[in-house]
């Protein structure tokens, strides 16, 4: 409290005596028991009342002690399990939960992860993927700004993500390793590459990687069987200078459709892990490509990026095309991409509009839209010499087919012609313009559809970079290829629009999520978010069926069925409300990366713990880790200090002082007659 509020309050109590004793000395001029008493009690109201005027504040000073937290990860993949580590790994949770020292000195939170990092310190060690990396990245932003020293309890075995030895996380990490050291003899497929669609009556490659890990020399014999028939095999000779053998050979494609296979490496009687002799794989046999053209006037290198992102999908071919040397071949492509057109482009049009065929323009900077505008009945684009670059902004409510948001508002802006475009048609906008940080309602990509004829519109050059952003997003250009394919596809389709879409691939490795999305319709054609959607999902090897609900999400249902068993599933999807289904079929393959581990991954967990001024201890001697970290005083509690003020006004019992003065004195001086 200041000097200058406390003379106040003294002034008040000066002013509140002088003014009591005027009321009840200088006016009755006599001073008995009884007016003293009512003198003391307009003294404590009036001074009270003056108190809340001037309002003195007071000071809190509160300090508080906050121990660091101590952050415990467990991975709660199936190699722990195949390790044999899942009862080693449930002593070390439990002992830290009993450690009374170490409970005193710390706040211990507990996460598990395996494909996701969890807030639980429950495990079941059933997660099929693991990725440390990402564990460590999502610890790193919750407690950035904390003193978190981490418990790592894992066999360091990451299955996908990156590297976890190269992680920037900044607390010390104390790994507890499950497994051992020790090395066993043992043959494995190491990887094996193919294709996800091969050509009816041709034949696709197959590469695979053999890997033998022993000082004995061995024979074995690598086959690949289909059904009951065996289709490639080979005698295979390992020694410890010759441990790894690449094989590459071709299959043939006889039979339309999905051909599910099986790769076997004959294991040793001495084996301890022969999951890793197997690998499951499937092939889709398509009698027909589709044919693409890229027609453009100049080289840039969108087309490149378009040519190979397009052609990511085996069964779509693509040509770069001058429009004079499209003239005779128009009707040999399924679509024509059309890349900034000009005058030059006039008969390709002309023959667009005569055979109805679909196309996907892209204009640019370069883009004539004098020639563009005269061309179409369906739009048409402001005529300026300036440029701008518009970010693109995902439309949430966008239903022309299922498509998921690639996060675009983080993708390098396109440039495009600077103005305003009118549609004369309905059209359905994909991505919205964003110029800074304005989103604005313009279109940057729309889809429309007249007379039964497709078209798309994107209004911007350098795509490319979309792709390499994406790239850099996902670590994968799929999710990209995979955005520009389903374009691809609407566009080259020539079927009518059903009220009922279902979006699922044709067969799933074990080791990936199996999602089904689904898109259903109005009678005018126009996304219907009320409906109820239900799967019935049939395994047509035990029989088994199961019913799952669909859940909306955005613009499109999804049912999750990554928890089936692999297999091959008969489906059929259907609306409750109205007579409408579709049916389906998809194949499960048996895969667990999990599996494929024999022993800990020691050192790079050294590393990561001499990286981040941490230490690594094995399974049975986690005792040292409690030691080390209740002795090290870089962890140790914080006082924090709280200083809060507090206001006469918010008193509420001086109000009840006053009240209650004051009703004193009134009582008092009715009961003696006074007025």
């Amino acid at each position: 409290m200041s000097t200058e509020t406390i003379l106040y309050i003294i002034l008040a109590g000066i002013v509140a005596l002088l003014l009591a004793l005027f009321q009840y000395k200088f006016k009755v001029k006599s001073m008995s028991k009884q007016y003293m008493l009512f003198a003391f009690l307009r003294f404590i109201t009036i001074f009270s009342v003056l108190l809340l005027l001037i309002n003195p504040k007071f000071e809190q000073l509160k300090l508080t002690s906050e121990k660091p937290k101590l952050l415990v990860a467990v991975d709660n993949s199936n190699s722990i399990v195949q390790l044999k580590q899942d009862e080693n790994a449930k002593q070390a949770i439990q002992s830290i939960r009993d450690h009374a020292a170490l409970n005193e000195k710390f706040n211990i939170e507990y996460y598990t992860f395996g494909n996701t990092l969890n807030a639980t310190d429950s495990v079941s060690f059933t997660e099929k993927q693991t990725d440390i990396s990402s564990a460590l990245e999502a610890l790193q932003d919750i407690y950035k700004d904390d003193v978190a020293p981490t418990i790592l309890i894992t066999d360091g075995n990451q299955t996908f993500g990156s590297d976890y030895e190269f992680s920037s996380y900044n607390q010390p990490v104390y790994p507890i390793i499950l497994g051992d050291t020790t090395t066993y003899v043992d043959l494995s497929i190491r990887q094996l590459n193919v294709n996800k669609y091969a050509y009816l009556k041709n034949k696709f490659p197959v590469e695979t990687i053999l890997v033998y890990n022993g000082k004995e020399p061995v024979n074995t014999t690598f086959s690949v069987t289909t059904g009951k028939q065996t289709v490639f095999t080979k005698h295979i000779t390992f020694n410890s200078t010759n441990n790894s053998e690449v094989l590459q050979f071709t299959l043939p494609a006889n039979h339309v459709g999905l051909s599910t296979y099986k790769a076997h490496l004959q294991p040793l009687e001495t084996e301890k892990n022969k999951a890793n002799n197997t690998k499951n794989f499937a092939v889709e046999v398509i009698d027909e490509t589709m044919n693409i053209a890229i027609v453009s006037t100049y080289y840039h290198p969108d087309l490149g990026m378009l040519k190979k992102s397009i052609e990511s999908n085996e069964q779509r071919k693509v040509s770069i095309l001058k429009p004079n040397e499209i003239k005779s071949k128009l009707n040999d492509f399924h679509l024509v991409i059309l890349y900034q057109p000009n005058n030059q482009f006039k008969f390709i049009f002309d023959a667009i509009k005569t055979e109805n065929k679909n196309a996907f323009i892209i204009a640019g900077t370069q883009t004539d839209w004098f020639f563009l505008n005269e061309q179409t009945n369906a739009y048409e684009h402001d005529i300026t010499p300036q440029t701008e670059i518009y970010q693109g902004v995902f439309n949430t409510n966008y239903s022309t087919f299922i498509v998921d948001d690639l996060d675009f508002e983080s993708f390098p802006p396109l440039q495009s012609t600077f103005g305003e475009i009118s549609f004369f048609t309905p059209a359905e906008i994909l991505l919205f313009k964003k110029y800074g940080s304005l989103t604005t309602e313009e279109p940057l990509l729309a889809t429309l559809e007249t007379n039964g004829r497709r078209e798309a519109l994107l209004l911007g050059e350098n795509i490319w970079q979309w792709r390499a952003q994406s790239y850099v997003n996902e670590k994968s250009f799929q999710t990209f290829d995979n955005f520009i394919g389903k374009l691809v596809q609407y566009l080259a389709s020539t079927q009518r629009k059903t009220r009922l879409i279902v979006d699922f691939e044709s067969f799933y490795e074990g080791v990936n999520s199996v999602v089904i999305k689904a898109q259903f319709f109005n009678k005018n054609y126009e996304f219907d978010g009320r409906e109820t959607l239900q799967i019935q999902v049939k395994n047509n090897e035990t029989g088994e069926e199961t019913a799952l609900p669909f859940v909306l999400k955005n613009n499109n249902y999804q049912v999750d069925l990554s928890h089936l068993p692999a297999a091959t599933y008969d489906f059929t999807v259907r609306a409750t409300n109205e007579n409408i289904s579709k049916a389906g079929r998809f194949t499960i393959l048996e895969y667990n990366v999990e599996q494929q581990f024999l022993n800990a991954n020691v050192s790079k967990l050294n590393v990561l713990a001499n990286k981040t001024n941490g230490m690594a201890y094995f399974s049975n001697s986690y005792d040292s880790v409690f030691n080390e970290l209740i002795s090290n005083k870089k962890y140790s509690s914080i006082q924090k200090s709280t200083k809060t003020t507090l206001g006469l006004i918010d008193w509420k019992y001086v109000l009840g002082i006053i009240v209650f003065c004051l009703s004193l004195e009134w009582f008092l001086r009715k009961y003696n007659g006074l007025t």
